[in-house]
C-alpha cells in the first residue's frame, strides 16, 4: 500500500472520484481542504481511499480531518484506519499538537480508534462524535453507548454488538 500527500491547505488539490464506488465523492473537488490518499503499491493510480483535510479557523494548532472515504469494494480492510494514521502521522510532523475529525457512525469510530483517536465526549454537528488525536481511549465505550441509543441499520446493530463486549481496537502504525 502506498500512502501520498497531495497537498497542504491552502494548496487545495481536487480529486476526481467516482460516486458510486466512494461516498462522499463530490466533496474531494473542493480547493479550500488539503487531501491524501492511499493505493496499492502494484501500479495502480486509483486511490482506494481518500482523505480531506483543512487546520482549524480558531487554532491554528489543530488539523481537523474533514471526509475519509474507501472505495465501497475495499472497506472493512483497514485501509482508512491506516490513511487516518498516516496523514495524522504527518500532520504531527508539520507541527500540528492536535488532529481531530467528527464520525457520525460506528464503523467510522472504531477505525479512527484503530488509527489511534479518541472520544474527547464532545459532540458536534448532527449527531457526530467527535474525536481526537493525541487521545483517550478509555472513552471507547462511552461513543460505541451513544451509538447504540441511536435508529440503527443491522449491520450497524450486528457490529455494536460485538465491539460492546471487546476493548479499544490495537492501533495500526502509520505507514508512508
Amino acid at each position: 500500500m502506498e500512502y501520498a500527500v497531495l497537498g497542504w491547505p491552502p494548496d487545495g488539490p481536487t480529486l476526481r472520484l467516482d460516486y458510486r464506488r466512494f461516498g462522499y465523492a463530490g466533496k474531494f473537488v473542493m480547493t479550500n481542504t488539503g487531501k491524501a490518499i492511499a493505493r496499492d503499491s502494484d501500479g495502480e493510480q486509483e486511490p482506494l481511499a481518500a482523505v480531506a483535510f483543512n487546520e482549524d479557523r480558531t487554532d491554528p494548532n489543530t488539523l481537523w480531518l474533514r471526509y475519509i472515504t474507501t472505495r465501497r469494494d475495499r472497506r472493512g480492510e483497514g485501509i482508512g484506519a491506516r490513511l487516518a494514521a498516516f496523514i495524522t502521522n504527518q500532520a504531527h510532523e508539520r507541527g500540528y499538537d492536535r488532529v481531530v475529525i467528527a464520525v457520525n457512525n460506528p464503523f467510522a469510530y472504531h477505525a479512527l480508534f484503530k488509527a489511534g483517536f479518541g472520544f474527547t465526549g464532545e459532540r458536534t454537528g448532527i449527531a457526530e462524535l467527535v474525536l481526537e488525536h493525541p487521545s483517550n481511549t478509555k472513552r471507547y465505550h462511552a461513543g460505541l453507548d451513544i451509538f447504540c441509543e441511536r435508529d440503527l441499520t443491522e449491520d450497524e446493530r450486528a457490529f455494536l454488538d460485538t465491539k460492546s463486549k471487546e476493548g479499544p481496537p490495537s492501533v495500526v502504525p502509520p505507514e508512508g
